[in-house]
Order: C-alpha cells, then structure tokens, then sequence
C-alpha cells in the first residue's frame, strides 16, 4: 500500500510539473486593427526593407533559416487568403516583421485556488524560461499607415537548436495570429 502511495505522490508531482511547464510553453496570440477601415481594397501585398532593428537575441538574428520559416509561413497564410505577392508595382500592403526573445518568469500562484496543491505549506511555483515574441505588422503601401498588428508569444525551450520545431512553432503562430485578419481583407 505504501508502494502505491508513493506511486501516486510522484505521479501528482510529475502532472503538476508538466502543468506549471505547460503554462511557461502556452503560445499566446493577438491582434489590432484599424477601425472603420475598408480592407476589401487590399489584394497584394510585399515584404517592406529589413528591419534595422536586431531581435535581441544572436540565434535569430544570424539564423537565415528563422527568417525563410517566417517568410514562407505568412507568405503561404495570406496566399490562402486571397492575397497576392505583387508581381510589380506599387502593393496594397507591406509587410513588416519583428522577432525577439526575453526572459520571462511564470508565478503560478493559482494553484491552491485550483486544488493543484493541498495543506497550510502550499507555495506558488517560478518558472524561468525565455519567450520568443513575433509581431507581424500589416502597412497600407500607399499611406504608410498601419492597418493590421499580430503578435505570438511562445517559450522557444527545445526551438532553438532543433529546426523542425522551430518551423512548426513559427507555422502555428503565424497561422493563429493571421486567422484573425478581417473578414473582408481575406475574401
């Protein structure tokens, strides 16, 4: 009996070290937009210049392979919405986008309120891990103005040296976050 106590002690500590994990890595997306804005007028769209601005962080800003996964990923979203990279001329939109990566703490002081943690010595968990943040900026290329801002935000722990995470992590946050463009901008 005491075997199977124990047992079922370091299955809660293991589920609940998983939980506070999980809320560290839980991707948080958002958008702005441009009130009152007719945005049935846009239809093409192009890559503004580079941003001068570095990322924060030297794993991005010299890793070519993050800047293609974000490209391909928006570029593959806004096709599927309607949109077109222009061919020549002037686009409706430009497209600006920023990355970076900080380092957060995560206080999960909720977990006596949930009833993760039982008894008078129950004490919130830290968390320290680094959270990369993607903003994608959509300008109207005739006015400058900005019409549309998306924003992603996920723990980059196992993203950065390993490739085909890193791909998967930019493909979902771009699709989120251009999920929620505007009904008339992706008809």
């Amino acid at each position: 009996m005491r075997r199977l106590t124990r047992l079922m002690q370091a299955t809660m500590v293991a589920g609940v070290a998983l939980a506070v994990t999980g809320c560290a890595a839980t991707m948080t997306v958002g958008s702005h937009v441009e009130r009152d804005l007719n945005f049935a007028q846009y239809r093409t769209y192009d890559w503004g210049p580079a941003d001068a601005l570095p990322t924060g962080d030297p794993r991005l800003d010299k890793d070519p392979f993050f800047k293609d996964q974000v490209q391909g990923a928006v570029e593959r979203q806004l096709a599927s919405r309607g949109l077109e990279l222009a061919a020549s001329g002037t686009p409706d939109l430009r497209i600006h986008y920023h990355a970076n990566i900080t380092q957060r703490i995560d206080v999960n002081s909720v977990d006596r309120t949930y009833g993760y943690c039982s008894g008078d010595d129950c004490r919130g968990g830290v968390t320290e891990y680094e959270a990369g943040t993607l903003v994608l900026d959509l300008m109207d290329a005739r006015t400058n103005r900005l019409v549309w801002r998306g924003w992603a935000q996920n723990s980059v722990e196992d993203l950065l040296d390993n490739p085909d995470r890193m791909a998967r992590a930019i493909d979902e946050a771009v699709t989120r976050m251009l999920r929620q463009l505007p009904r008339s901008l992706t008809q």
